[in-house]
Order: structure tokens, then C-alpha cells, then sequence
């Protein structure tokens, strides 16, 4: 999807008061990462995001876009004919118009997920979908940006996610699940930041501890790279 470039994420709301988002691309692809990993999925990824983690895959995000009304927003997904739908970023919940969004896409009957920093409420997020909350470690550069009470609202079906860029910051991680006890509220996901981390090396240490967390590889750099778009 090529879309004209704009550097500014106004008001998500058009002069006929119709709901609308910023995009930056909409894909088919293999969901890569969380519970539903594997499954064919569209990707809706909005522009935009306040947070600037060293790791970032996907600064392209960051700017320009092309706004849509939600209706045709829905239009495109629909072309796919595929149920799982994960809206991502960038931080998709920057903009007001993901919150409606949202809704629409699971009035419509998909299977939708939300891939969120962890730096912003999701307590208003509609209930059906599954959030997959970041918690941004030291090494990410972003640790400051955490909104903790985000994990209080979680439920046992969705995820918290932390990226590891080190093994200091696989121990900060690790006492911090266990310290909170997430594994008792929801699934725990450990992934290591590609490039940074071996995926070998953090598999044993999650061994070595019997921490009661999923690792996850990140699927869809193992099959495509870093092509954007997939």
C-alpha cells in the first residue's frame, strides 16, 4: 500500500464528525509473535508513536501515512477474507480513532488483537479484543515510559510482552514477573531483540530459571528478514 506522505496526527475526526485513523500500511501476513502466532493475519498499522525504543523495527511508522475513514478502513480488511486482524503501530493507541476502530472491526466478527507500547490507558480498549501490552526493559531506552496500571486490568487470554535486549535485562525481567507474579494473571512472553540476543541463549536461561514464561522468535523475520510489509 503506498500512501502519501504527512507528518502531523491531528484530531481523529473528519469536518462530518465521522471517525477516522492515520495508516501507514495494510498487509496479509503470518502473525509472527503472541498467542496467535502462525495464523494468516492482516496487519492495519497506524502512524505514529511518542515512544523512541533503540530496538524499533518499524521507525517507517513514525511519519507520514494517509488518513482513512474507518468504514473504508473495514473495506480493505474485508478484502483479505481472513478472520485474525492485529492492529499495531507504531503505538496505534496515539490516535483516538484506533478506540473506535477497534469496536468496528470486532462488531464486523473478526478475531482482532492490539499491539500496544504499554505507555498508554488500555483500560478502554473494547473487552473482545486481546491486548498484547509491552513492558519496555532498560534496554529499550523507554523503561520510563511504562503506565504500570496496565497490567492490573489484563485478563488470563491476553499478554504481557517483554523485548530483551541483554542478559541484564533478562534478569530485570525476570524479577519483575516474579516479583509481581504476571504469570498468575496472564501469559508472559519473552522475546529477544533481533540482532541482539540469541534466541538459543535466552531459551536457556529461561530453562536455567524454570520461569514460567513463553519464549517467542519473532516468526515472520525468520521467514521474510526485515521486509517491511510482512
Amino acid at each position: 500500500m503506498n500512501l502519501t506522505d504527512s507528518t502531523t496526527i491531528d484530531s481523529a475526526v473528519t469536518g462530518t464528525g465521522a471517525a477516522r485513523v492515520k495508516l501507514t500500511e495494510i498487509f496479509l501476513s503470518i502473525q509472527g509473535e503472541a498467542d496467535s502466532v502462525g495464523w494468516p493475519t492482516v496487519f492495519v498499522r497506524l502512524t505514529g508513536c511518542p515512544l523512541r525504543c533503540q530496538y524499533c523495527d518499524t521507525a517507517y511508522a513514525f511519519y507520514g501515512g494517509e488518513w482513512f475513514a474507518l468504514d473504508d478502513v473495514l473495506a480493505r480488511v474485508a478484502s483479505f477474507n481472513t478472520k485474525h486482524i492485529c492492529v499495531t503501530g507504531g503505538e496505534p493507541l496515539a490516535q483516538k480513532g484506533c478506540f473506535p476502530l477497534l469496536q468496528k472491526l470486532c462488531d464486523a466478527g473478526y478475531s482482532v488483537s492490539l499491539e500496544t507500547s504499554g505507555a498508554i490507558d488500555v483500560s478502554n480498549v473494547d473487552p473482545r479484543v486481546v491486548r498484547v501490552v509491552d513492558v519496555k526493559t532498560p534496554g529499550s531506552g523507554e523503561v520510563g515510559r511504562n503506565r504500570y496500571e496496565n497490567l492490573d486490568v489484563l485478563r488470563p487470554e491476553e499478554q504481557v510482552k517483554f523485548v530483551l535486549c541483554s542478559r541484564a535485562d533478562f534478569e530485570w525481567a525476570r524479577d519483575f514477573v516474579r516479583e509481581r507474579r504476571l504469570y498468575e494473571r496472564c501469559m508472559v512472553l519473552f522475546s529477544p531483540s533481533y540482532g541482539q540476543v540469541d534466541g538459543r541463549d535466552l531459551a536457556q536461561w529461561v530453562l536455567d530459571e524454570r520461569l514460567p514464561v513463553r519464549l517467542q522468535i519473532q516468526l515472520h523475520k525468520i521467514l521474510w528478514g526485515d521486509t517491511p510489509g510482512k
